[in-house]
């Protein structure tokens, strides 16, 4: 045991000594092993709430389902009009066919005006992450070690985690359902234009099918190079008469939404109740859930609950 307690003194010595003629040579030794912060005891709410619960696949079913409904209701009273002959199609006798639902250039909450469709055929357009696909891999990562977003690290799980994602209940689905009925189906995502091809795979590996970068698959800086939707839902408007939007971020519907400088999100609230946009939802434009991160998660103590609903439990 003396023995021992020697050769561990030694070494520690000679370690010591190592380290002190690395520096004395000007090489500097090597840095620690960086450490992630311990695991959290369990998994956090929003997240065990989004991907575990049934409530949230429940919701997540409820906006596909009304996309679908809505989409037929509106290509039924197309595809009729059309058929009519001219003598009958008296005016107010028959559903107008619809303008876009994405807002026309200069469009406020107030004024709310579309784009026109045309001839166009019809197609409807979705945002990707939590909104077609559910990003278990990244999530879980993101749950382990709670290091807070980095763009690096997403840049990684876009190029590496096409096999670890999910769809969205109720996606696959209204995927078929809708492309049966001769809509064409166009994801708008903020993901990175360099991993296109990556960004197609993880769709296709949920079951959403094909996508093409440029005709079914749109991203971040393409049309405008910004990383604002509004050019690129201006351009796939141009090719198709978008008859519904679906987004887990108000941003997937309007820029409006997300004004340059510090958006209040008391205002971003006020502004989805603003008549004309307030008919839209579940009307054309349809929510997922996600309170896990986003725009949606930036209110306060005064913008969630306003003085006069206050209470305090007095004993």
């Amino acid at each position: 045991m003396k023995r021992a307690g020697v050769l561990l003194a030694l070494a520690v010595t000679l370690g010591g000594c190592a380290a002190q003629r690395q520096v004395l040579l000007g090489r500097p030794s090597a840095p620690p092993l960086a450490v992630d912060p311990p695991a959290p005891p369990g998994v956090p709410p929003a997240m065990a709430w989004l991907y575990g619960s049934g409530e949230a696949a429940a919701l997540s079913e409820q906006a596909y389902n009304g996309m679908v409904r809505y989409v037929r209701e509106v290509l039924t009273a197309a595809r009729d009009r059309r058929g009519r002959l001219p003598s009958q199609r008296a005016a107010g006798t028959l559903p107008r066919w619809p303008a876009s639902v994405v807002l026309a250039p200069g469009a406020t909450a107030a004024s709310a005006e579309t784009v026109p469709c045309g001839t166009l055929p019809p197609a409807v357009v979705l945002d990707m992450d939590e909104t077609a696909v559910l990003n278990l891999g990244y999530e879980y990562d993101d749950a382990q070690t709670a290091r807070g977003f980095d763009q690096k690290r997403w840049e990684r799980w876009e190029k590496a985690g096409a096999t670890r994602v999910t769809a969205v209940p109720g996606a696959v689905a209204a995927f078929h359902a809708l492309r049966a009925m001769g809509v064409t189906m166009v994801i708008n995502t903020n993901r990175s234009v360099g991993n296109a091809e990556a960004t197609a795979q993880a769709l296709a590996n949920a079951g959403l099918g094909e996508f093409r970068h440029g005709e079914t698959l749109f991203l971040k800086g393409d049309a405008d190079g910004k990383s604002g939707k509004d050019g690129r839902r201006a351009a796939i408007a141009a090719k198709y008469c978008v008859v519904a939007l679906a987004g887990d971020q108000l941003g997937d519907f309007a820029d409006l939404f997300n004004p340059p400088g510090p958006a209040p999100a008391v205002g971003r609230r006020m502004l989805t109740a603003v008549a004309p946009i307030e008919a839209r939802w579940g009307n054309g434009w349809f929510v997922l859930p996600n309170p896990v991160y986003g725009t949606g998660l930036g209110s306060g103590w005064d913008e969630t609950f306003p003085a006069d609903k206050r209470w305090k439990d007095v004993p």
